[in-house]
């Protein structure tokens, strides 16, 4: 399989943002404050705020039920906000999404492509809904890029799951993207189709200086690609930092530990508390 290539530099068109974590140019590539969303009586997002630097790669891990996924489709633009802001390449999304959506992209496993139109076919279609120039010879260039080019004129109904999400990834990266949105990129697929796909998001993500956010429930997967953490919960932020630093600061030896930690509201600072209690009690 071939490397991605002649890929332009990113960075450009930038205008200014929020404060917290930013990129080179001193702008985040996501700026979110006081985002909440309801949907009657249940609160998906409740009022979270955070910053993504740019050419950096966030996880925004969770429960189901957290407010992942919702998120990441209020980044897109799929769902408007009850309340609060979002800024994505320094465009405010609730107004002009329309002037930065072809440069950001989205992949997931759960959103199939027509089944009936061929590989070939379904990126002609979302390669011109975005806009990119020289499509023939993008599509030729990314297929060779995903190891696609002997799939170009079968079904995309007739593949496999592992062909699938290589399609899918075509699909997000059709457009050359500075922002990436992925959701579970990974989800029911092999060791080696799976080590393959983040070796390849790893791979775009150093050609381009490309941002990307992940969404996954695979901790390993977490740890290997991420610089940064959001742990999600209820609908809100509950945790932030490096793999590295949440793991030393929950006391656990893996990533996971700490993922079980928040979802069951338990950590070491928790034992530890009921430790001293217990040896309180047994003093008395």
């Amino acid at each position: 399989m071939s490397n991605v290539m002649d890929l332009p530099a990113a960075g450009d068109n930038d205008t200014e943002g929020g404060a917290g974590p930013v990129g080179r140019t001193g702008t985040p590539a996501i700026s979110v404050r006081s985002l909440l969303k309801r949907y009657g009586t249940v609160t998906a997002v409740g009022g979270i705020d955070f910053d993504i630097a740019k050419g950096s790669v966030t996880g925004l891990l969770g429960g189901n039920g957290a407010g992942k996924t919702t998120t990441i489709a209020m980044l897109m633009g799929l769902v408007l906000p009850s309340a609060g802001s979002i800024r994505v390449l320094g465009t405010d999304m609730l107004r002009d999404r329309h002037k930065v959506l072809h440069r950001m992209n989205f992949e997931s496993p759960y959103v199939d492509m027509p089944m009936r139109l061929t590989v070939k076919q379904n990126l002609t279609v979302f390669g011109r809904l975005y806009g990119v120039a020289r499509l023939k010879d993008r599509i030729a260039e990314t297929a060779e890029a995903l190891d696609l080019t002997h799939l170009l004129n079968r079904p995309c109904g007739k593949l496999s799951a592992g062909q699938k999400t290589r399609v899918s990834l075509a699909k997000a990266l059709i457009n050359r993207p500075e922002l990436l949105l992925l959701d579970e990129p990974t989800a029911s697929l092999d060791p080696d189709t799976a080590d393959w796909v983040r070796s390849h998001l790893e791979h775009y993500k150093a050609e381009r200086g490309a941002t990307i956010l992940l969404a996954s429930h695979n901790m390993p997967e977490v740890e290997r690609l991420c610089d940064r953490v959001l742990m999600m919960k209820t609908g809100g932020i509950v945790d932030d930092g490096s793999p590295a630093d949440l793991v030393a600061r929950y006391g656990r030896a893996t990533l996971e530990d700490v993922f079980l930690d928040v979802a069951r509201g338990r950590g070491k600072a928790a034992e530890d508390r009921a430790e001293e209690a217990f040896a309180e009690g047994g003093t008395q």
